[in-house]
């Protein structure tokens, strides 16, 4: 009798992992609600639900106080996973926790009873206590208005995947990235109504997509070629520890200086390929003849990788050492001069300014970026935290610049034999032996933009 009751257990559990991932395709108005009151943030740019409240009868000083204190809220924690190679795995941050809460949560009692330990409770009671005095301000303004047509874009939104067999897709992507994952967890695609508009938005975290929704949508091969993009960074975020860390070590151990900014690219490269190359052409018959992404360098690169990813897709192989070199060599071949392209190399970068409007300045002229750490101190300790990191390496010099220049120096065997001028004004850029750009600003009368834009 144990032995049977253990075959029906194991073959209970053998079915629960066989099967495909279910998308559950729904509205969430408290996710929704927070997401309104974000966007009506003062420190929030222009947008439609800013416009319609400030156009409202809810415009007053009640509810611009609640706003006020919504911001003001500390809900942003985050830790990073120690154990894996930097840039490999999204740190975990309590707000996408509290958004997949919103989502998953039946009304806000039971987001506040999901979050408890994730927040202070006194903040947990704040948050819930706006969002609650801003349901009834969205509905009027935003859901109510667009209800009728928003609910039947679900409707058809969920017809148009269940024809698609849009699981399958996920499941293509499991196999290409050989992840981990379970079938019993399913993807909670949580959409709602962006009226106004002639674009979506789109956000991927954890086992959730995010979407806001124009009503003039109707043709969702672009929709779900966007959400299978998204979702796809979960895919390379979930890779098991060993796989990334072999992924990490192919890119080191390759010869080609390019192999380093590769890296840095692949995460966005792929997640391109597969979502707006692959998963396009398979819903539409044929590939997309506009930009796959909005930066150039992921576009392009995008575009060249993808026949290889649709030969790994069909032949059911799982991304390996020999795709990572022919990447690289793809890179190196036809993008050579990438590695030194202020645009490309500051996409991903490592500042160290005793003077915090110059991360501003970088900020507004490098305006695209996927990873970027800022530190005010120049020390040794803080030199060597830099080094641990592939990223561009970016020192501006303002003040004691013979001895600052003379410590960076001592921390960079490139820069041995290298004679700087320390009262003089210039920006100098090399390539390190981890193939990482060094970049050193020595500034006394010239802006910081200026220097930045002489470099070559």
């Amino acid at each position: 009798m144990k032995f049977k009751l253990l075959l029906a257990l194991l073959f209970i559990s053998t079915c629960a992992f066989a099967g495909q991932t279910t998308f559950n395709i729904k509205y969430s108005e408290p996710l929704a609600v927070f997401v309104f009151m974000q966007n009506l943030s003062a420190h929030s740019p222009e947008n439609v639900f800013k416009t319609k409240f400030e156009q409202s009868k809810y415009h007053t000083d009640h509810y611009k106080e609640i706003i006020k204190s919504f911001e003001q809220l500390t809900i942003d924690y985050s830790y990073s996973y120690e154990a894996y190679p930097y840039a490999s795995k999204i740190p975990m941050q309590t707000r996408d926790i509290l958004k997949k809460n919103m989502i998953e949560a039946n009304g806000l009692h039971d987001f506040k009873l999901r979050s408890i330990g994730i927040l202070p409770i006194n903040t947990l009671n704040e948050l819930t206590a706006s969002m609650a005095a801003f349901i009834p301000v969205y509905n009027e303004l935003i859901y109510d208005r667009n209800k009728e047509k928003f609910e039947q874009q679900l409707q058809d939104i969920r017809a148009y995947a269940k024809v698609q067999q849009v699981e399958g897709y996920f499941e293509t992507g499991l196999q290409f990235y050989d992840a981990a994952w379970d079938s019993t967890i399913p993807l909670e695609i949580a959409l709602y109504p962006f009226p106004d508009a002639d674009w979506f938005t789109g956000q991927a975290f954890y086992n959730n997509f995010v979407c806001a929704v124009q009503p003039s949508l109707k043709d969702y091969k672009d929709l779900f070629s966007v959400m299978l993009h998204e979702i796809y960074h979960i895919v390379y975020d979930e890779q098991p520890l060993n796989l990334k860390t072999n992924i990490v070590q192919y890119f080191k151990e390759n010869k080609s200086t390019c192999s380093n900014y590769a890296y840095l690219l692949l995460n966005e490269v792929l997640a391109t390929a597969l979502g707006n190359g692959y998963v396009y052409e398979q819903l539409s018959g044929h590939q997309d003849n506009n930009d796959w992404y909005y930066h150039k360098y992921i576009d392009l690169m995008a575009r060249k990788i993808y026949p290889l990813v649709k030969t790994y897709i069909s032949e059911h192989k799982a991304i390996d050492k020999n795709f990572i070199d022919q990447y690289i060599k793809l890179y190196a071949t036809n993008f050579p001069g990438w590695i030194n392209e202020p645009e490309h190399i500051m996409a991903y970068r490592y500042v160290i300014a005793a003077n915090n409007n110059d991360f501003n300045t970088i900020n507004r002229i490098f305006r695209y970026r996927s990873y970027a750490e800022y530190e005010t101190e120049l020390t040794a300790a803080t030199i060597e935290k830099m080094q641990q990191t592939p990223l561009t390496k970016v020192i501006i010099v303002t003040q004691d610049h013979a001895g600052k220049l003379s410590l960076i120096q001592s921390k960079f065997k490139e820069l041995k034999n290298r004679s700087f001028k320390p009262k003089e004004d210039f920006a100098y850029k090399t390539l390190l032996a981890d193939k990482s750009q060094l970049i050193i600003i020595n500034q006394h009368k010239s802006t910081t933009e200026s220097l930045l834009k002489s470099i070559q």
